[in-house]
Formats: C-alpha cells, sequence, structure tokens
C-alpha cells in the first residue's frame, strides 16, 4: 500500500472520528469583522476565526476585538492570524486539539505556490459545532492534494480564501476546490470589497462568483444563522 494511501485511510478514519464525535446540534451564528475574521457561535461553543491587525489587505478595517472560546488562525502573518488582537485560547499550529468539548484538527498545507519557500505553511482546520462539520481554508494558495481532501472530507460549511495573490486562492482555484468538496455552504473569505488598500494584491468576490455561475447565492450582511442540517445543494453565503 503506497504512503499516500495509507495517510488517505488514516485521514478517513479520523475523519469518522470526528463525524462521530459530534457537538450539540442546533445550528451555528456566524458573525463577520470585515471578511478575514469569522466568529462563530453554537453548541455552547465559539471560535474566531483569523483575528487580524488593520494593515495590508485588512487596511482600514476594525480589528475584531472579541472574545472567544477558541481562536483558530490560518497563520501568524498580521493581516489574518494576528496575536493579542482577540482574547481566547490561540490555536495556529497543525495538530489535534481538544478544547471545551470541541475537537480540532489542524494540517499544514503551503501558503503560496512555491510549496511553501516564500510565506511558508499555513494550518487548515476542521472541526464540528452545532451539528455541522467545518472546514477552514481561509488562507492558502498552496494545492490541496488528495490526502488533504480526504481529510476534509464533505464540510457542511466551508470557509474559503477566494481573492487571489500571492498567498490566497484565486477565484479559479477556489471554485475547484468547492466543486471538490461540494460543501452545502461556501462562505468566502479574503477578499477586497471596494477598492484595494495599498500594496495589496487581492481582488474582489466578483470573480469567484462568476466562477461559481449557477449557485445559489444569498448577501447576507454581518451575520447568518445556519441550522444543524442544511439543504443537500451547494450555496455561497456573502458576508461583509
Amino acid at each position: 500500500m503506497s504512503v499516500l494511501r495509507s495517510a488517505a485511510y488514516a485521514a478517513l478514519g479520523l475523519v469518522l472520528g470526528l463525524q462521530g464525535s459530534a457537538s450539540a446540534g442546533g445550528g451555528v451564528t456566524i458573525s463577520s469583522y470585515g471578511q478575514r475574521a469569522l466568529l462563530i457561535q453554537g453548541g455552547g461553543q465559539s471560535v474566531l476565526l483569523n483575528p487580524y491587525r488593520a494593515v495590508g489587505c485588512a487596511a482600514g478595517l476594525p480589528e475584531p476585538r472579541v472574545q472567544a472560546g477558541v481562536i483558530l488562525a490560518s497563520s501568524e502573518l498580521a493581516d489574518e492570524g494576528a496575536r493579542g488582537v482577540a482574547a481566547g485560547r490561540f490555536l495556529v499550529n497543525p495538530g489535534s486539539y481538544r478544547l471545551n468539548g470541541l475537537k480540532l484538527e489542524g494540517f499544514s498545507s503551503p501558503h503560496d505556490r512555491l510549496e511553501g519557500r516564500r510565506f511558508g505553511n499555513a494550518t487548515i482546520w476542521r472541526w464540528q459545532q452545532g451539528g455541522l462539520n467545518f472546514a477552514h481554508v481561509g488562507a492558502t494558495a498552496g494545492p490541496i492534494g488528495p490526502a488533504d481532501r480526504v481529510l476534509l472530507g464533505q464540510p457542511d460549511v466551508l470557509i474559503v480564501g477566494v481573492g487571489g495573490g500571492a498567498k490566497i486562492f484565486d477565484a479559479s482555484e477556489a471554485a475547484e476546490l468547492v466543486r471538490q468538496l461540494n460543501p452545502r455552504q461556501v462562505i468566502p473569505v479574503q477578499y477586497v470589497i471596494g477598492d484595494a488598500p495599498a500594496n495589496c494584491d487581492q481582488a474582489t468576490v466578483k470573480p469567484f462568483l462568476e466562477a461559481m455561475a449557477g449557485t445559489n447565492v444569498r448577501d447576507v450582511g454581518r451575520s447568518v444563522q445556519l441550522p444543524g442540517a442544511l439543504p443537500d445543494t451547494t450555496q455561497i453565503t456573502l458576508m461583509r
């Protein structure tokens, strides 16, 4: 048996274990803080994704100075995983964690298209909350390989960077991952609203929506409630 296949089977066992150890159901409420940080509340838990400082592509945005039980960062770059902005247990390194009743799995992916030689690696996260399986692929441009896709499984909610540039999926890369994983909800992040700040190489969400033509899109603004059971069809939820 190949190393890749062995790793994939091991990851599949991990996914099944996660699915069998569900947090309390009932759905979640998701709040957006400038499209880089999302606060997910539900199942008696609160998880904050990618707190940032208002620099780089996050220049001009209000920093998410909130309290959360767990903070999941893709990296420690200031505009997508800054320590000390929000309060909570900060996780950025790959590994398996059990915190406050949550089981969280993080694994490494190249942050850029140069096998990490420019920006190092980013961490992709998977967990279950409020009866929903989440996958957070919010900040990477590296390819998601077969074993990684097995680990991610078919998430109910996929949070994926779409703005392009040196360290974020571009529209076509993000759309391809959506087609491979077939999630029920897609929340695009890491894109520019309006004019890009100086020295920011990210685009708007429009190219991603064009790449996903035919998929239902709803614009919910700053907050959305998701039930613990979602329809089988894929829907894109835009947050501001």
